[in-house]
């Protein structure tokens, strides 16, 4: 059985909109398209690597889907490890309107996304990943599928864009499993979910 992976691209405030350029996502009027890019030295490039090493399949929502789409099967270097997998893996895009999507290999998934996303899971051999889709993160982790999550923290403060884990998101905590800083100060941090937080208190005990 496959681990459902996600990795995310996140500025210091939370920010994980557009990371890759000015017209990727401009919802709200969104003007800080392409944060991300001045940031990507070798030791991003290596991660990059390394988190397509162990793909199985890829699990996007609409929005990452179309960006990924209008831009990976342009890229026919055989060489290119990130375009030889995106292009030749089984993709999975969640959407209720599209119907008949070009890209090769692509399953639209539109129903019960727990049932289904758990049947991929099941069926899927290495991990089925999970690029940008932040709506779809948080659905994920509020149906409990997700088993590890990859946060790349930009050194960056954006001060408007959509947030990634907004107001609602269902309380969870996680194991760190490993971690590292670039040489541009990308902070890549990788965790488990473990379930919901536990609480405690520094106030001392009232011995009165």
């Amino acid at each position: 059985m496959g681990k459902l992976v996600s990795t995310v691209f996140v500025t210091l405030d939370g920010v994980y909109q557009a990371p890759g350029g000015p017209q990727e996502d401009t919802r709200g009027g969104f003007e800080h398209g392409g944060w991300s890019h001045p940031y990507g030295d070798e030791d991003f490039g290596r991660f990059v690597g390394e988190v397509f090493g162990d793909v199985g399949g890829f699990l996007l929502g609409r929005r990452t889907y179309d960006i990924f789409a209008s831009f990976w099967p342009k890229v026919t270097d055989p060489g290119d490890p990130v375009a030889a997998k995106l292009n030749g893996l089984p993709k999975y895009v969640v959407s209720s309107t599209l119907t008949d999507p070009e890209w090769a290999g692509t399953t639209v998934i539109g129903g019960d996304l727990a049932k289904e996303v758990a049947a991929l899971k099941e069926r899927t051999d290495g991990e089925l990943q999970v690029h940008g889709s932040g709506a779809l993160v948080r659905s994920l982790l509020d149906l409990e599928l997700l088993d590890t999550i990859h946060v790349l923290t930009f050194p960056v403060v954006l001060g408007a864009g959509l947030r990634l884990f907004t107001e609602g998101t269902l309380p969870t905590a996680f194991r760190h499993t490993g971690g590292r800083v670039t040489g541009a100060g990308v902070s890549i941090q990788s965790y488990d979910t473990t379930g919901r937080p536990a609480y405690g208190s520094y106030e001392l005990p009232d011995n009165g």
